[in-house]
């Protein structure tokens, strides 16, 4: 058990004693979390403050801002920011959505396209580089302004992999690819088995519910309540013709730095190139072309991987890609102990066409919409589980499954990678009773 004592002298002040949340016992394969890290008010104030303060978080897609001026304002992290491509230098632009005159948003629609950004409190205007352009009746300081002092603030970082675009409020974090690790691999996979060029298909979900966001990120990479959760939906691809013969088989996998991947092979058909009846017969022809087309560009075996196995990768520690029966980008922020809110973007294959296009979206809300067969059923699931909490009584939750062996997909090696990390950057804030 990784808790530090010392020895305390008489007369001497009491030394700190370590009692931590997360109780990793490799000697009698063991891991448990206590559940006051999902009902505590200072924990959350502390993952505010140490962990999404100090990590690279996913902020959107470059194809939502295909064009110079194109812009998408969202909140990360809690904080109001909007993402914009530069008219004059085509740069990703990343901005706190806050007039630097007295504080109002400047990026007061959802997307678009804009030349300028007005202040609608006392209309100061900012370029798509954040530069100050205007300001009414200037002449009233008495010392003049310093437009260069005054532009629009920049997130501290900003960074691009493969058209998905990070920032952190971190100046000094590691870069995105060192960041990454070796989640960089499972991206590649998701990309490349979309022929190499993709785009957010418009639109999102939205939705929130009541219960610690790490549940979501346990949930989200969890094999082991597929069958028993989503029962219905297993029914439903038996009731259309779908073979479910050989069960959901797989893998979990530690990608480093929190980040980790569960892989695995599933009966339901893929978008990407396997076809099931769900798809229709008019769609057998086309989707063997996709799936000759990526042997051809990237051999069988790396084909298989793509057409084949389905991924729910983590990216530490609220970025959530489903490549499954269609590609989910999903991220989450807690505003509460007890809350999260969840966005949700579908990723295609650019120029991809109409038919393909509305199997795809089809498959995203069928399953992971949030009106869909997976959706509510996860979200009745964590709620449970956030309430069972409350009642207090059972302190520890057991998150030791797998650990005596190579990690299936039904394991819970990947959540562990997450709580290490947790702990990792929670530091002294994931002890439990400080110092006594």
């Amino acid at each position: 058990m990784s808790i530090d004592t010392d020895i305390r002298q008489p007369g001497t002040n009491p030394q700190r004693v370590r009692d931590p949340m997360v109780v990793d016992d490799q000697n009698q394969q063991t891991f448990r979390v206590h559940r006051s890290a999902m009902t505590s008010p200072d924990v959350h104030r502390a993952e505010i403050e140490r962990i999404f303060a100090h990590s690279w978080l996913y902020v959107g897609h470059e194809s939502e801002i295909a064009n110079p001026g194109d812009f998408v304002r969202r909140p990360v992290a809690g904080r109001p920011l909007f993402m914009v491509r530069g008219l004059k230098s085509g740069n990703i632009n990343v901005f706190h959505n806050s007039c630097t005159h007295r504080g109002a948003m400047v990026c007061r629609q959802d997307r678009g396209t804009a030349k300028v950004f007005s202040c609608f409190y006392h209309a100061w205007s900012f370029d798509t580089e954040g530069n100050l352009k205007g300001v009414p009746d200037r002449d009233a300081y008495a010392n003049g302004l310093d437009f260069s002092k005054l532009g629009l603030k920049r997130v501290e970082r900003v960074e691009s992999y493969r058209g998905f675009v990070f920032a952190s409020f971190d100046a000094d974090i590691v870069d995105l690819p060192t960041y990454l690790a070796d989640a960089k691999e499972y991206l590649d996979l998701v990309i490349d088995g979309c022929g190499g060029s993709v785009e957010l298909a418009k639109g999102t979900n939205e939705y929130s519910f009541s219960a610690n966001w790490k549940l979501l990120v346990e949930n989200s990479i969890d094999g082991y309540h597929a069958q028993s959760t989503h029962d219905t939906y297993f029914k439903y691809l038996v009731s259309i013709g779908t073979d479910l013969n050989g069960g959901v088989n797989g893998k979990a996998v530690s990608l480093g730095n929190g980040h980790a991947v569960i892989e695995y092979s599933a009966p339901w058909g893929r978008p990407v190139a396997k076809w099931e009846p769900l798809f229709g017969e008019e769609a057998r022809e086309e989707i063997d072309r996709l799936r000759a087309d990526l042997v051809h560009r990237y051999g069988a075996e790396r084909a298989h991987k793509m057409a084949e196995v389905n991924r729910n990768l983590l990216i530490y520690p609220n970025l959530v890609i489903n490549d499954i029966m269609a590609v989910t980008v999903r991220t989450f922020f807690p505003p509460a102990p007890d809350r999260v809110d969840v966005t949700a973007w579908q990723l295609a294959p650019r120029d991809e066409i109409d038919s393909l296009r509305q199997r795809r979206l089809d498959s995203f809300l069928t399953f992971l919409g949030p009106g869909g067969f997976a959706t509510p059923d996860d979200v009745e699931a964590l709620e449970s589980c956030q309430q069972g909490y409350a009642g207090g009584g059972v302190e520890w939750n057991d998150i030791s499954r797998g650990m005596a062996r190579g990690p299936m997909a039904n394991d819970e090696e990947q959540m562990r990678e997450f709580w290490r990390r947790w702990q990792t950057q929670m530091g002294d804030a994931a002890d439990l009773g400080g110092a006594r």
